[in-house]
């Protein structure tokens, strides 16, 4: 074949070559075609009379008429394209002219000419060569698509590289900054800034996957912010630790990054974080049109030329740049204040969870796809979610709770004291947030469950809380192995020592590091049950974490792997967390969608 795709071998075109074997059932190709007689002269195959001016298939095209030599050179229009005619699709042959008969017939072992197609016959033949095409490409799109993707990410390094998906509770970061620069962020004002945490929530998963719930943290609470250490360009900085100030200075303030927004929550709430997400203003564009919209509800109509929302009292389905006005509105609502605004931001993102977990989404592959574009677009990611892969992983384990068992709740603040009656900050409202802290460690959620659920739950509850009930065997015949999960050097030493010299349980040893955990867990066997009381005493555990194992023979020594909730020996681990949110704690639940902004 010359450059321009003519000369095909023995002059065959290739649809004929493709034959339909009864025998199997599908097409194969012939290549058979060598010695066949032209039906024309007799004397072997034609000149053809198609060309190929790209190489490629889809360019077939028939000449005017049959030329024992090379076809001229299609023309070039402006730009070096080629005019070409529209694809050939009857099987002429040499010189005949279109419509006419043909004089000889078919040499015997050739196919009769095929009959013309309809246009809808020809449409069915389209479709199904794209889907072929699709069939075959496939392998090769996912991989483009996926590593499209992939580039889309932005990942930052804090120091932690947990896998994507995690045994035991889950606790997603997701910051939503204020940073004005870059494509799409212009126009909102204090162009320039690096961005704070402008808002925050921590979205808490329990570890059976049965719920969740979302804590928005105020971005003017007064709270302290621990040192931390960044990695940039390969280098690293240690930035020290800030006492008094606002939780938005977390991020950008003095070279800050989503690490130290990360142990800043850390902190405050006695949570490990697992993962972070960021997103800009653009998420919020983006994400909202990639779902088709995001249906929202207005008690009141809102003008706020300040975010630019103007909408009337009622629903409204918003995207893009409304969307974005919708959750950064805060002087048309309420009391104007930032707290006003999480309540709209906690509306929104329930709307929008319930429009993600839709058959209309999810059934809809150019919504899918959109989503995803607008998704990977928009997050900055930390490394142990640093690819589409890894965020596929940790979305596909997330997906299993039901949406009626998300909560969105604001952590409880009070006006801040220290400035008088002019209140612009708030501090922690300790007194209500040291419980909602303690139910979302223990995994208990804030939906108000049914009747039946209720019941299932307490029957539960009843049967974990027997493990507590029964005899103690003597500090002295305990045999007890402790494993440091807390993240704190030398906590398992510290409780080691504690048993041995203040509690009698001699037995007890050090068995160096275990897996980082949230929640303090001591294993035993049914055998073991009165050592493992005697230590639930002592440890100060709740029944919640006793975990008795079965099947196999008894090991030697029961298992105490300390979490982050051991604070120091001799200090109750984890008492029984609140069965019932603190009075007042502002939620919302996902899959209410009758809440209407005032």
């Amino acid at each position: 074949m010359d450059a321009q795709g003519r000369g095909r071998a023995g002059g065959i075109d290739p649809a004929d070559q493709w034959v339909f074997d009864p025998k199997t059932g599908s097409y194969e190709l012939r290549l058979d075609h060598a010695d066949e007689a032209d039906p024309a002269s007799g004397t072997g195959s034609p000149p053809s009379d198609i060309t190929d001016p790209s190489g490629s298939a889809s360019s077939f095209v028939p000449s005017s008429k049959a030329a024992p030599g090379p076809a001229p050179r299609p023309k070039t229009a402006g730009g070096g394209r080629r005019d070409v005619p529209g694809q050939r699709i009857t099987g002429r042959r040499g010189g005949a002219k279109p419509g006419a008969k043909a004089s000889v017939k078919p040499a015997m072992g050739r196919r009769k000419p095929k009959p013309k197609k309809s246009a809808k016959k020809k449409a069915l033949l389209w479709t199904g060569g794209t889907l072929a095409f699709v069939l075959v490409g496939g392998s090769l799109g996912a991989y483009l698509l996926y590593e499209h993707f992939n580039s889309n990410l932005n990942k930052v390094d804090v120091g932690i590289n947990n896998g994507a998906v995690i045994k035991g509770p889950v606790n997603i970061l997701v910051i939503g900054t204020d940073k004005r620069d870059g494509e799409g962020n212009k126009g909102y004002g204090d162009e320039g800034s690096v961005g704070h945490a402008d808002t925050t929530l921590l979205f808490h998963v329990s570890e059976d996957r049965s719920n969740a719930t979302a804590l928005s943290i105020p971005r003017d609470m007064i709270t302290d912010i621990p040192e931390c250490t960044t990695k940039k360009d390969g280098k690293t900085k240690t930035i020290p630790g800030s006492k008094g100030v606002r939780f938005n200075e977390s991020l950008g303030q003095e070279d800050r990054d989503p690490g130290c927004t990360w142990r800043t929550v850390e902190a405050l709430t006695g949570l490990k974080v697992s993962h972070f997400m960021m997103a800009d203003f653009n998420a919020v564009k983006r994400m909202s049109s990639a779902v088709g919209g995001v249906e929202v509800c207005l008690a009141k109509d809102i003008d706020d030329p300040k975010s630019h929302l103007k909408l009337s009292k009622g629903r409204h389905k918003i995207e893009g740049e409304d969307a974005l006005a919708f959750v950064r509105t805060r002087h048309s609502v309420g009391f104007e204040s930032d707290l006003d605004r999480i309540k709209l931001q906690q509306q929104f993102l329930s709307s929008m969870i319930r429009e993600m977990k839709s058959d209309d989404t999810f059934t809809n592959p150019k919504k899918l796809y959109n989503l995803g574009d607008a998704a990977t677009k928009s997050l900055t990611v930390d490394s142990g979610i640093g690819s589409v892969s890894d965020l596929t992983k940790l979305a596909k384990d997330l997906s299993r709770v039901n949406l009626k068992n998300i909560t969105f709740a604001t952590v409880p603040v009070v006006d801040n004291p220290a400035e008088g009656k002019n209140h612009k900050t708030v501090v922690l409202d300790k007194a209500k947030a040291e419980p909602l802290f303690a139910m979302v460690r223990q995994d208990v959620s804030l939906t108000e469950v049914k009747e039946k659920e209720k019941k299932e739950q307490e029957q539960a509850d009843a049967k974990q809380a027997a493990l507590l009930q029964g005899p103690r065997a003597e500090p002295a015949a305990v045999r007890v192995k402790v494993l440091n999960g807390s993240g704190r050097i030398g906590a398992a030493q510290e409780a080691v020592r504690w048993m041995q010299n203040s509690k009698g349980i001699v037995r007890s040893s050090n068995g160096g590091n275990g897996k980082k955990s949230d929640k303090t867990v001591l294993e035993f066997s049914p055998a073991q049950a009165d050592q493992a009381r005697r230590v639930a005493d002592v440890m100060g555990l709740s029944a919640d974490a006793l975990k008795e194992t079965s099947g196999g023979a008894a090991p030697a020594e029961l298992t105490l792997t300390l979490g982050s909730d051991f604070k120091a020996a001799g200090t109750p681990v984890n008492a029984p967390a609140p069965a019932k949110a603190p009075e007042g704690i502002q939620k919302v639940e996902a899959d209410d969608k009758n809440i209407c902004a005032k």
